[in-house]
């Protein structure tokens, strides 16, 4: 008869500490921006395959809307409001639109407890895929940006200010589509609030505002995407006002700060259902 030393058994203290050791061990937690890294290439290299014919929708939408719109705005602060709104709103429908839907799809297919099973913080998720979904939009809002210039006549002097305009009204637009398809139940209903949100930012953001009614310049003004458009917009003219550009831009920044903290708050609270 053998006897069983008391350092294998289950219930010693030993053997419950090193199985806890093992763990540890095996599995470290990865830090913050070495997992952001890896999300944003990933999620780029995604987006780079299954999002480019949606691109060329949302710039050919665009450029559409300029099109249209040539005839029926006059040229000066209207004709700026125009082409910045509708640069922005390339932005809108792959950083607001397409990643509401991600999301969506994401938490129903099960697809959220693949990363929970992963050493990757939950902020790293959310703004690798929110980053590369932003960074996605820039071939199209330079396109749409320098057509419209073309189109209504207006200077390519200060297109440089896209260099911020993208990623800010991008964080902004992109946390808000990020939260709405976390939060929303169900995939149909994430799709349904993207297309809503990317609306709003065509109706909202495209037409000038002087001739909408004080109620909607309210909604307007609660919109993040507004805030990249104005900044965009006030770039057009001979001598602009960069305080009230760097102020608009500030807002997109605080609001891109804050939606994403929300969206990542949304992701910890659909990954433990």
């Amino acid at each position: 008869m053998s006897v069983v030393p008391a350092d294998v058994l289950p219930g010693s203290a030993l053997a419950a500490e090193e199985p806890a050791a093992t763990a540890a061990e095996l599995g470290p937690r990865a830090r913050l921006w070495p997992s952001l890294a890896a999300v944003y290439r990933a999620q780029l290299s995604r987006a780079r395959v299954a999002r480019i014919p949606l691109l060329f929708v949302a710039t050919f939408q665009s450029i559409g809307i300029m099109v249209l719109m040539r005839g029926v705005v006059d040229d000066g602060a209207e004709a700026q409001a125009v082409v910045a709104g509708s640069s922005v709103l390339v932005v809108a429908f792959v950083a607001l639109n397409l990643l509401a839907q991600y999301f969506g799809q994401l938490r129903a297919s099960g697809g959220l407890d693949h990363y929970a099973t992963l050493p990757v913080p939950p902020a790293a998720v959310v703004l690798g895929a929110a980053g590369a979904y932003a960074s996605f939009t820039v071939p199209g809002t330079v396109v749409t940006a320098v057509f419209g210039c073309v189109l209504f006549g207006l200077p390519l002097a200060h297109l440089w200010i896209l260099v911020a305009v993208i990623p800010l009204a991008g964080a902004a637009l992109a946390g808000l589509g990020a939260a709405l398809g976390l939060l929303a139940p169900r995939p149909e209903l994430a799709t349904l609030l993207g297309q809503l949100g990317m609306s709003a930012a065509l109706l909202l953001g495209v037409l000038p505002a002087d001739r909408m009614p004080e109620a909607v310049r309210f909604a307007r003004d609660l919109l993040p995407s507004t805030y990249g458009v104005e900044a965009f917009a006030r770039t057009f003219g001979p001598n602009p006002d960069w305080a009230f550009v760097l102020g608009d831009l500030a807002v997109c920044g605080v609001v891109g700060v804050v939606s994403l903290a929300v969206a990542t708050w949304a992701y910890r609270r659909a990954a433990v259902r």
